[in-house]
């Protein structure tokens, strides 16, 4: 596998655009991804109850549609809470895109980002559906166009591409992303669309979708709120000629583990771009007695707001870090816990068995104050393991989301 420059147009057959039509002020708020040709597709959805409008029309997408052409996502505005109305702009926004590109309203999948609870614009959306397929790209310009259209609070667009080879030809993975805040487990709050030219049956684009967020959006966190929009969508097209894959395939493994590394590195940019945030925290609970178990602390610590705060001041304070354990749910026994904090500047281990350890607490401070930190815990109840990721909490945060709407 290598990484290369790109983004959602890095996979043969897919082209883009990224337009302001007028549902934000001054920023491009519309994206378009299209596919040249018939793609298998796979889904993943919020958790929340309160789901909204595209959530829904895609879902049934992905329930009775065989293959889609392509993706239409506004930012600026989330369809949700939107009720009947909702519903029928987001059928509406299918359409449009439909009329557009020459396919059916059931080729479309639909994505919105935004403030909840506001009807959408139509009429600026109906233009810029317009303006979005007249201008479709299958070049770098073209995913980046789409990548900013589809960015909220985000400081920076979140894009990533691979390739590889498989049968003597070359392969790609392509994505994009957003997110800053609302970002909890179960997904985050973000959207990400992912694009291969591989040739890969449906039903197992989705169980390799499936056990791929498990240890990549499931493992962020940026400050517990899961949202109504939260969506992972993946098109492949077959455009590289490759045979079929499946788990049988020799090539099959190779392909899992870049495409397994196209959706970490974009949850981990998420996370980066937490709102108000300063720094990355990582999370890697070792020694645990199953896999579930090393999932379930590792969560818990990075999701610990007392913990976020923590990191913000630099504070050793590494008892709150044991107190989110306890009450993870996981067992574990607290007497043979080692936890360790690791940064550029060094290390320093702060609990052995479970016992707290005498150490500089000049060193632990210049370890936190880094902008990347590493909290290591080990147990010793096995030999599971797991890793998440998050940042600290922090004033600006709070400032952000008090002007959301303004």
């Amino acid at each position: 596998m290598k990484i290369i420059d790109g983004g959602i147009t890095a996979s043969l057959g897919f082209s883009a655009a990224g337009v302001y039509c007028g549902i934000k002020k001054r920023k491009k708020d519309l994206a378009l991804v299209v596919s040249d040709r018939p793609c298998t597709f796979a889904g993943s959805f919020t958790t929340n109850v309160v789901k909204a409008a595209p959530v829904v029309w895609d879902q049934q997408i992905v329930a009775s549609s065989p293959t889609v052409r392509s993706i239409l996502v506004n930012s600026g505005n989330a369809n949700a809470c939107t009720a009947a109305q909702g519903d029928e702009d987001c059928k509406t926004m299918a359409c449009l895109a439909a009329e557009a590109l020459g396919i059916t309203a059931e080729e479309v999948l639909v994505c919105s980002t935004g403030v909840i609870g506001v009807p959408m614009p139509m009429e600026p959306i109906r233009e810029g559906v317009a303006l979005a397929s007249g201008v479709l790209a299958a070049t770098r310009e073209g995913a980046s166009d789409a990548a900013t259209a589809i960015c909220t609070t985000d400081t920076f667009t979140k894009e990533v591409a691979v390739s590889l080879e498989i049968d003597g030809l070359p392969i790609h993975i392509g994505g994009m992303a957003k997110g800053s805040g609302m970002i909890h487990p179960n997904m985050a709050t973000m959207l990400s669309f992912i694009t291969t030219d591989a040739t890969i049956e449906k039903g197992e684009l989705q169980k390799l979708l499936g056990s791929s967020i498990v240890d990549s959006y499931n493992m962020i966190s940026v400050d517990g709120d899961t949202s109504t929009n939260d969506t992972v969508l993946v098109l492949a097209n077959g455009a590289s000629g490759s045979s079929p894959l499946s788990p049988a395939h020799p090539g099959w493994e190779a392909f899992k583990r870049a495409f397994e590394y196209v959706h970490t590195a974009l949850a981990k940019l998420i996370v980066r771009d937490g709102e108000g945030a300063g720094k990355f925290l990582e999370v890697i609970v070792e020694g645990a007695k199953d896999k579930e178990s090393a999932r379930t602390l590792a969560r818990s610590i990075i999701s610990s707001n007392l913990v976020k705060t923590a990191f913000f001041g630099a504070d050793a304070n590494w008892g709150r870090i044991l107190c989110a354990m306890g009450y993870s749910g996981a067992a574990f026994d607290p007497l043979k816990v080692d936890l360790y904090f690791i940064s550029e500047k060094g290390q320093v281990q702060v609990v052995e068995g479970g016992v707290p350890l005498a150490f500089d607490e000049h060193l632990a401070r210049a370890i936190l104050m880094e902008r990347e930190v590493i909290t290591r815990a080990v147990l010793r109840d096995g030999d599971a393991e797991a890793t998440a990721w998050g940042c600290d909490l922090s004033y600006e945060y709070v400032r952000i989301n008090g002007e959301y709407r303004s």
